[in-house]
């Protein structure tokens, strides 16, 4: 009965911490562009952030928590990384970055990594990841992405 009395409490919280938290700009439609992602780098290995380019907050997210938040080689030596990070500097860093590399011992999978400002739109950036047997580079990846976020609405067409 206890757990009765704390649902609708713990629901109205969820929803006020739901209404503070940054989103998609007016008119975008999260499920176009959801479908504009998967038509173009769709996989179960696939983590795409959108984010606020000065703050790195974050707006969206095509992609498990799972798949987001795993460390995975960062392709510059030997540091290691997840895409939430790179959200996180990606907008102050300005500059686009695409990467590829083995992300097992064997060599047999590689993770390729995606990050820029989203195309037309100063105030966004995006970060991508894939791992897999078969991901194509990070800069076929990130060339990939923006066309599926222009088609999916989130940049300004043209």
């Amino acid at each position: 009965m206890p757990a009765r009395r704390l649902a609708p409490p713990l629901a109205l919280l969820a929803a006020l911490a739901a209404g503070c938290a940054p989103s998609l700009p007016k008119g975008v439609d999260p499920v176009a562009l959801e479908a504009a992602i998967d038509d173009a780098v769709g996989d179960p290995n696939t983590c795409v952030l959108i984010g606020q380019a000065q703050t790195g907050r974050l707006v969206w997210r095509y992609g498990t928590h799972g798949v987001c938040g795993k460390v995975w080689p960062a392709c510059n030596g030997t540091e290691a990384r997840t895409v939430e990070g790179l959200l996180k500097t990606a907008g102050r860093e300005g500059a686009e970055i695409w990467a590829s590399c083995p992300s097992n011992p064997d060599r047999s999978r590689t993770v390729a990594w995606a990050a820029g400002p989203v195309p037309g739109r100063a105030d966004l950036v995006f970060t991508a990841v894939m791992e897999g047997a078969s991901t194509p580079p990070g800069i076929v990846l990130g060339d990939k992405l923006r066309g599926a976020l222009k088609r999916g609405g989130l940049s300004p067409a043209g």
